[in-house]
């Protein structure tokens, strides 16, 4: 029967691997949570009345897509206008 030693070193370095892993899958389920927003949450994350939202849309700041009768913008978007790339 063959014996395998496992060292503190070994321990440290399976830890640091899995936090990391665990780090990457967070990561990827905060992108794809919620890509697509409503009227209601953009002016709730930007802090905003139906009326400055309408206003994004009219002078084309915010871009967006309607289906059926609902409004909605895409996440990336509405980043980048806050970081003033649009």
């Amino acid at each position: 029967m063959e014996v395998n030693i496992i060292t503190q070193e070994d321990l440290h370095e399976f830890k640091s691997e899995l936090l990391e892993d665990i780090k990457n899958l967070f990561n990827s389920k905060i992108s794809e949570q919620k890509l697509w927003l409503r009227s209601s949450e953009v002016k709730e994350l930007l802090k905003i009345s139906s009326g400055t939202l309408q206003n994004l849309r009219i002078n084309g700041t915010l871009s967006y897509t309607r289906v059926g009768g609902t409004l909605y913008y895409n996440y990336r978007d509405i980043e980048k206008m806050l970081n003033g790339k649009v």
